[in-house]
């Protein structure tokens, strides 16, 4: 991986489709990484970027950084106040409800509880014959995922909490779904996007939306799940 794909640029901000298994920066937890977001960018672009937001190393989608650090600090300030809409797809275990919403706090490593709040929306489901335990088919849905606030792993945390675990998540997520997918079919991610950002540019105060397509690992789940067939969409 030599180039990232920039999906949106001006004079202060930049925007990449970040593929599944890129860490956003350099992590004591992730030793082995030897490419990071920050870096590549950093090359392709010839000049520092600083990343405004995270995205876990597994999920794909929009990544945003500012080109300097009077925007980076704006922009951090827009998210920490929830001033930035996103908007996630993932694929998940069992079928859920049409909607919903997830107020359901989440606990820090340091043992602070902070609010969290998620709401979705159920936009395709599907059953299939993988015979993954007792049953003899398997039941997914493709939901689409709205964060009010911020917290690590919240997603990931908000869909376990609810028994329908991110398909590819670990370790929130189900053991025998990922241990399928892995060995039949050839998937080592984890099946969450991050397809929208929404804000107010901090200095044009001109409205931004940012989406990023699926990357090939999601669109061939989708594919292989029977969600879409190839060239529907």
């Amino acid at each position: 991986m030599s180039t990232l794909q920039v999906i949106y640029q001006d004079l202060n901000l930049v925007a990449v489709n970040k593929p599944h298994g890129l860490l956003v920066h350099r992590s004591l937890i992730a030793a082995d990484a030897e490419m990071f977001a920050v870096q590549l960018l950093r090359d392709q672009l010839g000049r520092k970027v600083f990343p405004v937001h995270r995205l876990d190393r597994k999920t794909a989608g929009v990544l945003l950084f500012a080109l300097n650090e009077a925007v980076n600090s704006t922009m951090q300030k827009l998210f920490m106040e929830g001033a930035v809409k996103k908007k996630y797809h993932a694929i998940l275990r069992g079928f859920t409800e049409d909607s919903g919403e997830i107020d359901y706090a989440l606990k820090k490593e340091d043992g602070t509880v902070q609010e969290a709040f998620t709401a979705y929306t159920t936009l395709k489901r599907v059953e299939v014959p993988f015979k993954i335990g007792k049953h003899a088919t398997s039941r997914y849905s493709l939901i689409e995922l709205k964060p009010l606030t911020g917290r690590m792993h919240q997603l990931r945390k908000h869909m376990a909490h609810i028994f329908h675990p991110i398909i590819g998540d670990r370790p929130y997520g189900c053991n025998k779904q990922n241990r399928y997918f892995k060995k039949e079919l050839q998937m080592t991610t984890m099946l969450l996007h991050a397809a929208e950002l929404e804000f107010v540019h901090p200095l044009s105060q001109e409205p931004v939306l940012i989406h990023a397509d699926y990357q090939l690992e999601f669109e061939k789940m989708l594919e292989m799940l029977g969600f879409f067939v190839k060239g529907e969409r």
